[in-house]
């Protein structure tokens, strides 16, 4: 089996964690669904400081997929400068049969997004500015930008389209 790496970004409230879970439900069993917030938050409850734990967990987690499960989904804020060398590690371990996607949203929209999710209730708008990052691609061959305009079901059927041509 030659595992896909599938590599979902962008600020907190952006949507990427609810993108990361549909695609996994929709791509079915076996799917390995790493997501920054469980690892960091949740399994090692550290700090995002640069060098903290969960940068090479989710590395290890990320490698263990490959052959073991046709799609491995990273997903997270994955700040570039804290965690872009192990991004672009893991897209070289996966021979780079990776997919690169990047939530480049206005403060505004992200907002919106925000506010309407689960999560409204445990951060506010204080919060998603105080962590805002912006412009924070990877910037790597074929990273897929997603905009305002784009709808949660516009994304995950972008993904899916572009995972179609591989299947």
């Amino acid at each position: 089996m030659e595992s896909k790496l599938i590599i979902i970004r962008g600020n907190s409230g952006s949507g990427k964690t609810t993108t990361a879970k549909s695609l996994q439900n929709h791509l079915g069993r076996g799917t390995l669904l790493v997501s920054q917030d469980v690892v960091r938050r949740e399994m090692l409850k550290v700090h995002d400081r640069d060098g903290n734990l969960s940068i090479d967990l989710i590395r290890q987690i990320a490698e263990y997929g490959k052959n073991k499960c046709e799609f491995v989904i990273v997903e997270g804020i994955l700040n570039k400068k804290r965690y872009g060398e192990m991004l672009n590690n893991l897209i070289q371990f996966y021979n780079e049969k990776t997919y690169t996607y990047y939530f480049d949203l206005s403060f505004e929209e992200t907002v919106l997004r925000h506010n309407s999710s689960s999560k409204k209730m445990e951060f506010g708008e204080n919060s998603l500015l105080a962590w805002w990052n912006p412009n924070d691609s990877l910037g790597v061959d074929g990273e897929t930008i997603l905009t305002n305009d784009m709808s949660q079901n516009d994304v995950l059927k972008l993904i899916l389209n572009q995972l179609k041509s591989i299947i």
